[in-house]
């Protein structure tokens, strides 16, 4: 990327002055070489978002940014429904609330080691993955309704989770809100046998090793400490979320010209949040976080049964579940007084910092626990909100590492049973229905995610709490 269209705020931030018609700035937060590597879209796509309606403050990317549908993936914008703010289901995403979840499993990797192979195979037979893949859970119109509303506490309630996983999700596992009569037939259609499934791109669920402590304080609240063993999921609302911002799109692109807003970019598609389609977008987008909070808590406890097979006195806990790719309604200081604001997160995690009252009180002191993912072959991170981070981007963080290149790209350069053996070469053993999904989702296609979270860190976003590798995988 060019960086002499930027304003060079600091060693990590980056801005777009307004010009044509960007109502706002736009702010890129990356270190040099990130920045560097970025493609050019993200520029593009981080303007043509400042130009939309009732944008307040800015539109900011985070390190892990690259190109998406409209808005950049690692976009984030914050929309005043007083000043003719707008809903954008491109601000949002396809794959609506996918997020991560991370849970403590109270064993040491000396105790995991010698059941590797075994732990691998059992968390394959039991966790379905792939394009399509379907579950054993088939929800009737009563049931999906039920799920629909009621989010991770449905799931808890059919006996598929714990209630003390609850207070450790966003929303307290259940997303208020949901409009059942703005979720299609099709959509419903498509999840009815999708609960407790994985799915396929990114999602995974890996085992991974604690393996370096960067805050000790932090760490000790969260229960963290070298060569702990944690399991990891990624997911989100499969099909029922695609479909959702699949027609809520096509509904947009009309309702945005009969509205008189003149978009850069059609992808930008979006409604006035008060209008009777952003209204109903909303309800069914938060119809769908609960779709995705309810998978991931199904997913859990499956493996929290996997591991009790191995492992009896095994107990995971939860440590965390975060969402990317919402809108969710919030109270934010601006100008120095508070607003509601609707906050778009795509690719991006929400990242309170400490003494926020939406945490759990054993969380509250320090933070909220930020969960970003990295490549099957590199590692994860912890991170924990900085008290910064609500001024520097509406309490946002990055969520992952980013792609640097495309699946294409990685296909030509790698074959999935390549990169099984070599990772197993190193201790990571890789299950997928997929070789290509592999090949896709190599480590090399990826941003570097330790450049990527310390860019957030020092950008005053999150704080590293530990490093996580992967020991084992689960691709769909």
């Amino acid at each position: 990327m060019d960086t002499s269209r930027f304003t060079r705020v600091d060693a990590t931030t980056w801005r777009i002055e307004p010009q044509g018609a960007m109502r706002v700035p736009a702010i890129i937060y990356a270190d040099e070489k990130l920045i560097l590597d970025m493609d050019e879209k993200v520029y593009e796509q981080a303007a043509n978002v400042a130009t939309l309606p009732g944008i307040v403050q800015a539109c900011y990317a985070m390190p892990d940014a690259h190109w998406g549908y409209g808005f950049p993936i690692g976009g984030v914008a914050a929309f005043d429904p007083g000043e003719g703010g707008v809903v954008s289901a491109g601000g949002v995403g396809f794959d609506i609330s996918c997020g991560v979840r991370t849970m403590l499993t109270g064993l040491k990797t000396a105790e995991v080691l010698p059941l590797q192979g075994a732990l691998a195979d059992s968390l394959y037979r039991q966790i379905p993955a792939g394009v399509g893949s379907r579950g054993t859970i088939r929800l009737d119109d009563a049931e999906m309704d039920a799920m629909l509303t009621g989010g991770a506490a449905w799931a808890v309630a059919r006996g598929f989770g714990e209630t003390r996983d609850l207070e450790r999700i966003e929303e307290g596992g259940t997303m208020a809100g949901a409009e059942l009569s703005s979720v299609s037939g099709r959509a419903r259609e498509r999840q009815r046998r999708e609960m407790g499934t994985l799915g396929s791109g990114n999602h995974y669920l890996e085992v991974q090793a604690v393996a370096d402590i960067y805050d000790t304080e932090v760490a000790e609240v969260f229960q963290l400490a070298v060569d702990d063993v944690v399991v990891t999921i990624h997911c989100g609302s499969r099909g029922l979320g695609h479909q959702i911002g699949t027609e809520f799109l096509k509904e947009m692109l009309l309702v945005a010209k009969a509205a008189g807003i003149e978009l850069a970019d059609r992808e930008l598609a979006c409604a006035p949040i008060e209008a009777e389609v952003g209204r109903r977008y909303l309800g069914a987008m938060r119809a769908a976080i609960n779709c995705a909070l309810a998978n991931r808590e199904i997913l859990g406890q499956y493996a929290r049964r996997v591991f009790a097979h191995f492992f009896p006195r095994s107990d995971p806990r939860l440590l965390f579940d975060v969402s990317h790719n919402t809108c969710k309604v919030e109270t934010h200081e601006v100008d120095g007084r508070p607003r509601v604001l609707f906050v778009h997160r795509k690719g991006a995690t929400r990242a309170f910092g400490p003494n926020h009252e939406s945490l759990p009180e054993a969380l509250r002191a320090v933070g909220q626990p930020v969960l970003i993912g990295g490549s099957m072959g590199t590692g994860s991170y912890i991170l924990v909100g900085a008290a910064t981070a609500e001024e520097k981007a509406f309490a946002s963080a990055c969520h992952g590492a980013g792609r640097a290149l495309s699946r294409h790209a990685a296909l030509r350069q790698w074959s999935g049973r390549k990169v099984v053996d070599e990772l197993a070469e190193r201790g990571i053993l890789i299950r997928s229905p997929s070789m290509r999904g592999v090949a896709e989702e190599a480590p090399g296609a990826y941003k570097d995610v330790g450049a990527v979270v310390a860019a957030a860190e020092q950008a005053g976003l999150a704080r590293r709490v530990a490093r996580l590798r992967p020991l084992i995988c689960v691709k769909g």
